[in-house]
Protein backbone atom coordinates (compact mmCIF):
# COMPACT_ATOMS: atom_id res chain seq x y z
CA UNK A 1 0.00 0.00 0.00
CA UNK A 2 1.06 3.53 -0.34
CA UNK A 3 1.90 5.60 3.05
CA UNK A 4 -1.04 7.94 2.10
CA UNK A 5 -3.22 4.69 2.54
CA UNK A 6 -1.90 3.72 5.74
CA UNK A 7 -4.41 4.63 8.54
CA UNK A 8 -3.98 7.08 11.62
CA UNK A 9 -1.10 5.82 14.13
CA UNK A 10 -0.51 2.69 12.38
CA UNK A 11 3.25 1.29 12.19
CA UNK A 12 4.21 0.74 8.69
CA UNK A 13 7.65 -0.34 6.97
CA UNK A 14 8.98 1.78 4.46
CA UNK A 15 9.15 -0.91 1.50
CA UNK A 16 10.41 1.63 -1.04
CA UNK A 17 9.95 4.66 -3.67
CA UNK A 18 8.38 5.20 -6.78
CA UNK A 19 9.15 8.37 -8.88
CA UNK A 20 12.76 8.04 -9.70
CA UNK A 21 16.49 8.50 -8.35
CA UNK A 22 15.83 12.31 -7.57
CA UNK A 23 13.03 11.39 -5.47
CA UNK A 24 14.62 8.30 -3.83
CA UNK A 25 17.80 10.36 -3.12
CA UNK A 26 15.06 13.67 -1.85
CA UNK A 27 13.43 10.65 0.49
CA UNK A 28 16.75 9.95 1.84
CA UNK A 29 17.62 13.08 2.69
CA UNK A 30 14.86 13.96 4.67
CA UNK A 31 15.70 10.66 6.52
CA UNK A 32 13.05 8.29 5.42
CA UNK A 33 15.09 5.11 4.11
CA UNK A 34 13.63 1.90 2.60
CA UNK A 35 13.21 -0.62 5.93
CA UNK A 36 12.32 1.93 8.65
CA UNK A 37 9.41 2.07 10.79
CA UNK A 38 6.88 4.62 10.41
CA UNK A 39 3.70 5.45 11.48
CA UNK A 40 1.49 8.75 10.45
CA UNK A 41 0.51 11.25 13.54
CA UNK A 42 -1.45 13.78 11.80
CA UNK A 43 -3.44 14.35 8.82
CA UNK A 44 -3.67 18.25 8.01
CA UNK A 45 -7.03 19.45 7.13
CA UNK A 46 -7.62 20.70 4.08
CA UNK A 47 -5.68 18.02 1.97
CA UNK A 48 -2.44 19.67 3.43
CA UNK A 49 0.52 17.30 4.73
CA UNK A 50 1.19 14.52 6.63
CA UNK A 51 3.01 14.79 9.92
CA UNK A 52 5.55 11.11 9.78
CA UNK A 53 7.21 9.69 12.71
CA UNK A 54 10.25 8.56 11.71
CA UNK A 55 13.03 7.21 14.47
CA UNK A 56 11.51 8.98 16.83
CA UNK A 57 11.29 12.37 14.51
CA UNK A 58 8.83 14.53 12.77
CA UNK A 59 8.45 14.47 9.04
CA UNK A 60 5.66 16.35 7.26
CA UNK A 61 4.89 15.18 3.68
CA UNK A 62 2.96 16.35 0.76
CA UNK A 63 0.30 13.91 -0.09
CA UNK A 64 1.79 13.72 -3.56
CA UNK A 65 4.96 12.48 -2.19
CA UNK A 66 3.02 10.34 0.18
CA UNK A 67 1.47 8.67 -2.55
CA UNK A 68 4.95 7.88 -3.85
CA UNK A 69 6.35 6.27 -0.92
CA UNK A 70 4.91 2.32 -0.45
CA UNK A 71 4.89 0.85 3.08
CA UNK A 72 3.51 -2.57 4.62
CA UNK A 73 1.78 -3.09 7.52
CA UNK A 74 2.92 -4.01 10.67
CA UNK A 75 1.41 -6.18 13.18
CA UNK A 76 -0.11 -5.37 16.28
CA UNK A 77 2.18 -6.15 18.56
Amino acid sequence: MRLIEAGLGIDVRVIGFEGGAKFEERMLQHGLYPGDQARVVRFAPMRGPLLVEVAGREIALGRGVAQKIFVEALPCE
